[in-house]
């Protein structure tokens, strides 16, 4: 499944707004349909993944503007997992196409490699964005940021525990993650990078703001994980909003009845209803 038509919508920072406006909504529901959760009259079909994502894709799409597959959950059947992902972006793109996608796959290798990765991702599928791990340096992250209209989502300030180990060592009184932040803006641009920060750190987005005042932030870790969605948008918000809030097992588990997919949009709908509060808050809408 190659060779994408390049006949496509532009998703650059301005039509990412727009839809953010249009549905009133900051939302990304995270794709990561874990086998073994689907509901189990779905494991009877041709390929029980796709067709779990498709329901919750149908089920969401009013209240959402960017999914979010996690790669690992598909590239774990091998070659039908990869089928299973590619139906689904293709899905997406075909019938809801002003949806911004993202492949969580933190890829970042030596340069040739990441051209590889990026050429999987970004030409090889319909992917708007792919996300990044920064550790390897600047010319690890450009062969991403080499593809005309689609975005680097960059790791800065991850939700886990071990994100103690390294982000937040201080040298001369900047923090690993903030070197991240303020290095990276000279590899692209607020129209094809956008930064991941962990929703369970919120308290410091006042200060990641700072430094990337107008960029987008991919925020994981709301729901299921415990981040607060209040505290997001107060300290993360921008004149563009500049957030895409994350949340996964919060909307796709929260039902394994036949009703799964009614209750994942009546979840992506509660979400919105929130989100949209804030946005008039922060006069947006």
């Amino acid at each position: 499944m190659t060779g994408y038509s390049t006949n496509r919508l532009t998703m650059d920072y301005t039509a990412l707004f727009q839809n953010i406006i249009e549905k009133r909504s900051f939302l990304c529901v995270g794709l990561d349909s874990e086998i073994e959760k689907i509901p189990a009259f779905l494991h009877k079909e041709k390929d029980p993944i796709f067709e779990f994502n498709k329901r919750i894709i149908d089920a969401t799409n009013e209240y959402t503007v960017a999914y979010k597959p996690n790669v690992a959950f598909y590239e774990c059947h091998g070659a039908k997992g990869w089928v299973s992902l590619e139906a689904t972006v293709k899905y997406i793109k075909e019938n809801y196409p002003s949806i911004f996608v993202i492949a969580d796959a933190k890829r970042g290798d030596i340069g040739n490699t990441s051209k590889m990765y990026a050429k999987a991702f970004l030409e090889n599928m319909p992917f708007d964005a792919i996300t990044v791990a920064p550790y390897m340096g600047e010319d690890s992250v450009t062969p991403f940021l080499s593809y005309n209209d689609k975005w680097v989502v960059l790791l800065a300030l991850t939700s886990n525990k071990g994100a103690d180990n390294f982000q937040y060592h201080n040298e001369d009184g900047i923090k690993l993650f903030e070197r991240v932040l303020s290095v990276s803006q000279k590899w692209g641009t607020i129209n094809n990078m956008m930064y991941v920060v962990g929703a369970t750190r919120a308290e410091m987005l006042k200060s990641i703001r700072k430094l990337v005042p107008e960029h987008f932030l991919l925020v994981p870790g709301i729901g299921a994980q415990g981040g607060s969605l209040a505290e997001v948008a107060k300290y993360g918000l921008n004149k563009k909003c500049g957030l895409l809030v994350n949340s996964s097992r919060g909307i796709i588990f929260a039902d394994s009845t036949q009703n799964f997919a009614k209750v994942a949009g009546e979840k992506a709908k509660e979400m919105q209803v929130e989100m949209e509060k804030y946005l008039a808050q922060n006069k947006l809408i």
